[in-house]
């Protein structure tokens, strides 16, 4: 038989789709700890969906014209049945999915947050990967400004928990489709004039999602793009109550915001609230964080009518500046670090470290037999506070050196003696 010697190829990560390291994962782990907490608080509720949905779910819910469904989506056919497939580019379409499938406003309204990652293959950059992750937060069957503004609060309040000071609102309206309708007729009729400014894009889009054209970065239009029809001159009665009462209660809470005619989201479902967190910390990805109404999506696709308005928030981008703002010192690996000498010692270490696990304490026991000096060593890479010394005195005498690693209590003993049913106890007592 022929031996293969030709060694395996290194495989590394896809383009785009990072590692996220256990350095780094500290960090994320305190981040959601502080998230959960802030979406308990509100009475927001966790909902799981799919990873995975039929491709159809995002060609209708975000729109054929559109780049995410034109360019950017992972999609492919399902070997075993022919089914079109997609990794899920964004939370909102599955969220309603599982609402209409489940009928979760049957009976009340639902305030649902989801965490997890998205895909969209698009050119990676900071802020802008393969595979991201988004906060999602859905409050569905709600239909006044007052839950709008409980969105938009509640991010200020999170921007408050975690240190930001340098996030700022933007607001506007979309109005209901009749009134977009006559906005988007007049701004087809300015575009058709300024034809011969409009980049490759802004051609594509003219009629097909003429909205989108004026949220262009392309320098060349801007000019057009800030003398084009403002949708908000528009809005009807209802449309501008509900604007001025979601600006009412913004105003009541101390929230400040700028509005910007120019924000959009250019699908036919919205309606009425858009706005955006954004920052200039980020570079040309400075949008943190970007929601709105959207009361058409549960009945396009297939559901009973029913208001909804939500937001989704970049996990990488908000890291990102949360880290520039409040930099992270990591948690230690454990509170003790059992080190012993000698085969008795090691077995009795193992039932010594789950005895103080049952206690509350995070404890590393050394795995291994190297030597004392090694095994400190890595007990101080640890971070933990206290070492316990189990070797061949300790074992024949029932009890342990205790150590301390770190303190900062003047007059406290650096080492000492410690019975073995009173381990615990002590341990906890030194913090």
């Amino acid at each position: 038989m022929m031996k293969m010697t030709q060694a395996f190829q290194k495989v590394a990560a896809i383009r785009g789709m990072n590692d996220i390291l256990p350095g780094d994962g500290a960090r994320w782990e305190r981040f959601e700890e502080i998230v959960r907490g802030w979406l308990h608080g509100y009475g927001y509720r966790n909902a799981r969906t799919p990873v995975l949905e039929h491709t159809r779910l995002f060609a209708r819910g975000i729109g054929e014209v559109t780049d995410i469904v034109e360019k950017e989506m992972y999609t492919f056919t399902d070997a075993l049945n022919g089914d079109s497939l997609t990794m899920r580019p964004e939370m909102t379409a599955g969220v309603v999915r599982a609402s209409i499938e489940h009928n979760l406003l049957y009976d009340r309204p639902q305030r649902v947050y989801s965490i997890g990652p998205v895909f969209r293959h698009e050119r990676p950059q900071r802020g802008r990967y393969r595979q991201f992750h988004q906060i999602d937060v859905e409050a569905l069957g709600f239909a006044g400004p007052d839950v709008d503004a409980e969105l938009i609060v509640m991010l200020a309040r999170l921007w408050k928990l975690l240190g930001l000071a340098d996030v700022r609102l933007e607001l506007n309206s979309l109005g209901q489709p009749a009134e977009r309708a006559a906005h988007r007729a007049a701004l087809i009729e300015h575009l058709e004039r300024h034809r011969d400014i409009l980049d490759e894009d802004g051609q594509r889009r003219m009629y097909s999602n003429p909205l989108r054209v004026l949220d262009t970065k392309n320098p060349a239009m801007q000019a057009m793009a800030d003398s084009a029809p403002r949708l908000f001159d528009f809005l009807g009665d209802e449309s501008r109550a509900h604007f001025d009462g979601l600006c009412q209660l913004l105003a009541d809470a101390g929230i400040e915001y700028q509005l910007n005619p120019r924000l959009v989201r250019g699908l036919d479902y919205y309606n009425l609230t858009v706005f955006e967190w954004v920052t200039d910390r980020l570079g040309s990805q400075g949008t943190v964080c970007g929601g709105g109404r959207y009361d058409g999506l549960v009945e396009l696709l297939g559901g009973k009518a029913a208001p909804a308005v939500g937001f989704a928030i970049g996990m990488e981008r908000l890291l990102d500046l949360w880290e520039q703002s409040v930099p992270f010192t990591p948690e230690p690996e454990c509170e003790v670090y059992v080190v012993h000498q000698g085969e008795a010692a090691q077995r009795l270490a193992a039932r010594v470290g789950e005895q103080l696990r049952d206690a509350g304490l995070s404890v590393i026991v050394h795995a291994g037999s190297s030597g004392f000096k090694s095994q400190f060593k890595r007990a101080d890479a640890s971070g933990a506070r206290v070492a316990v010394i189990l070797g061949s005195d300790e074992v024949a005498a029932g009890t342990a050196s205790v150590k301390l690693l770190r303190t900062d209590v003047a007059g406290e003993a650096a080492q000492q003696q410690v019975a073995l049913d009173r381990l615990a106890d002590v341990l906890k007592s030194k913090g």
